[in-house]
């Protein structure tokens, strides 16, 4: 009886001992970061349009303290200046719903004046996600690609570098056969089977959606 009255005693003291370390440590974040990488190279240049729909997609989807942002894939895609619009929503909904707002303008614009590039340089695209969403410390982080996957590099680019994407989701999006792929299909499944090597080589997790109007699984 006096042990369990010492130790009903000590439970106030013992409860907010356990408050204060609960303090000391946070709660992880709980958070999203998306990051949508677009192919617009040669004849794929055709297919940017598809981007606004992707990101209406992903605006629908995230919520305060999740960010987003779209960047072009060309020459030299590993510079801040191929990103088109980046946000990390507010905690206020009518002030997050102004930052979507403005954020699909910014996309739309884009993609009414997009003009082919010559090369596609889809690595420096990954590097720049990688560094952008691993700046942002969202819990959550997925890279989504809309591009044939085929990358040409221009003479004097170094791209032979490992991708650290441990925590990542990479999602190939709208992944168009090239002419040639349709005189060899093997062609277009090695070249999806690479960059699934590589990306699960760096860690991360590859996932293809050719569909656009089959998303649900996104986000």
């Amino acid at each position: 009886m006096k042990r369990r009255l010492l130790l009903l005693a000590a439970a106030p003291a013992l409860l907010g001992a356990a408050l204060w370390l609960d303090a000391c440590h946070p709660s992880p974040p709980h958070n999203t970061g998306v990051y949508l990488l677009v192919d617009t190279s040669g004849s794929y240049n055709r297919q940017v349009r598809k981007a606004e729909q992707i990101t209406l997609y992903a605006l629908t989807r995230l919520q305060s303290s999740d960010s987003i942002a779209v960047a072009r894939i060309d020459t030299g895609s590993f510079t801040e200046k191929d990103i088109i619009a980046k946000a990390t929503f507010d905690d206020r909904p009518s002030a997050a719903n102004q930052q979507k707002r403005a954020f699909a303008s910014h996309v739309e614009k884009f993609i009414d004046q997009s003009a082919p590039a010559p090369y596609t340089d889809i690595t420096g695209g990954l590097l720049q996600a990688i560094e952008f969403l691993n700046e942002k410390h969202t819990a959550r982080k997925e890279i989504l690609i809309l591009s044939d996957m085929k990358e040409e590099l221009a003479k004097g680019y170094v791209r032979d570098i490992p991708l650290d994407l441990r925590g990542f989701d990479v999602v190939a999006l709208n992944v168009t056969k090239l002419r040639t792929d349709n005189f060899d299909p093997r062609l277009y499944l090695a070249r999806l089977d690479e960059w699934r090597a590589r990306v699960e080589k760096g860690g991360g997790h590859w996932r293809v959606i050719n569909d656009l109007d089959r998303l649900d699984g996104l986000l």
